[in-house]
């Protein structure tokens, strides 16, 4: 039998690149790579993405009248990937502009081509770095756009965040390393679940 490699894919919707986000991000990686699954992670820093302007234009899924930014190479991404991995530090008690751009133009997108799937059954995770608080509304955002999308979302032995304000900072942050870990641990083990039943049925 042929083998299949499955493939995670995070946003980090961060202004830093290779921020605390980042750094979140892979060490999740870090589980999934012990597991053989590949990974790739797409960094929206420096990038502008444009937020939808409801013109419908997308029911044919590249028709987006937005050209110049990244969002139908990055959508492309996401459409080939196993899993989703979305990452944003705490802004204003909620997720990056960027990466909320992002998650609208990608609703809307599988909202007007709701006959293709487009993200049935892949399995997602969110991260996110706060200084204090606003995490969980963060993460609760970033959730919502796993949710209609028919995917399945995984959970870890605490909410997937960590503190840390500088670069760097949530390296002290044991328990939330710790739970990035159990959160690769577990992303990992749902992957491989489901790649084993769709070879049974």
């Amino acid at each position: 039998m042929e083998e299949i490699v499955m493939r995670v894919l995070a946003i980090n919707g961060s202004a830093r690149k290779d921020g605390n986000t980042a750094l979140l991000i892979n060490t999740v990686f870090e589980e999934l790579n012990k597991e053989g699954i590949e990974t790739e992670m797409v960094q929206l820093s420096g990038k502008i993405m444009e937020p939808c302007k409801a013109c419908w234009a997308c029911s044919g899924k590249k028709n987006c009248v937005h050209k110049k930014d990244q969002f139908q190479e990055i959508f492309e991404k996401m459409t080939q990937a196993d899993g989703i991995i979305l990452g944003s530090p705490v802004y204003t008690a909620n997720m990056s502009a960027n990466m909320q751009a992002l998650l609208e133009r990608a609703s809307v997108v599988t909202d007007m081509n709701r006959s293709e799937n487009l993200f049935a059954h892949k399995v997602g995770a969110a991260v996110t770095a706060a200084r204090r608080g606003g995490a969980l509304s963060a993460l609760d955002s970033m959730n919502h756009f796993f949710m209609p999308q028919n995917m399945f979302v995984v959970g870890s032995s605490y909410w997937p965040m960590a503190y840390g304000q500088m670069p760097g900072d949530v390296q002290s942050d044991g328990e939330g390393l710790e739970t990035m870990r159990n959160l690769g641990r577990n992303m990992a083990y749902l992957l491989k679940a489901l790649d084993e039943r769709r070879r049974k049925f």
